[in-house]
């Protein structure tokens, strides 16, 4: 588990199935995601054995908050492309539940992620993909000490347009841990 001031982060379970194809199915959630097509249940479990099955390449995590002296899960976040030879990975996060979009939670995970990134498992670059439509997600990397590496232009086609993408990253040598 890595804990955070108003989340944490835990292994994805067999029983967080349901909310993630809950989550992949909404055309809200998936409105900045690179998914086009209704996911089932079945589907979401057979990629769940995949993923548990090679852990040193895929690391998934549900973000739980404490809400009203609960546990409310909110979403997913995980590092893949992990590259232990050149210490980098790809980091990505969604947050399905949409009462919790706008209140920093999506900053506060990617400060632990880095976190976790950096102190844990010695990387030394993480990077992302962030669709130029998607101001909320560009505002929370930024927040979290992303910076713009580049762009690629009309990358994505969704929603009849072509979407640019932007690519931000932040290094070790530039992080500094905000400790949430």
């Amino acid at each position: 588990m890595l804990p955070g001031k108003r989340i944490k982060l835990r292994a994805m379970e067999p029983e967080d199935i349901p909310a993630m194809v809950r989550w992949l199915n909404d055309p809200e959630v998936i409105e900045n995601l690179l998914r086009y097509a209704p996911l089932s249940i079945k589907e979401e479990e057979g990629w769940y054995e995949k993923m548990i099955a090679s852990p040193a390449e895929e690391h998934y995590y549900m973000i739980d908050v404490l809400d009203e002296d609960t546990v409310k899960t909110i979403g997913t976040t995980h590092l893949h492309n992990v590259d232990w030879k050149n210490r980098s990975a790809e980091i990505a996060i969604c947050i399905g539940e949409k009462n919790y979009w706008g209140n920093g939670y999506g900053c506060e995970t990617m400060q632990l992620m880095l976190r976790h990134g950096f102190n844990d498992l010695n990387l030394n670059r993480m990077y992302l993909y962030v669709f130029d439509t998607n101001e909320r997600a560009k505002k929370a990397y930024l927040a979290a000490g992303f910076v713009e590496e580049g762009r690629l232009r009309q990358d994505i086609y969704k929603n009849g347009q072509y979407i640019d993408t932007h690519i931000m990253s932040v290094l070790r040598d530039e992080w500094q841990d905000a400790r949430v």
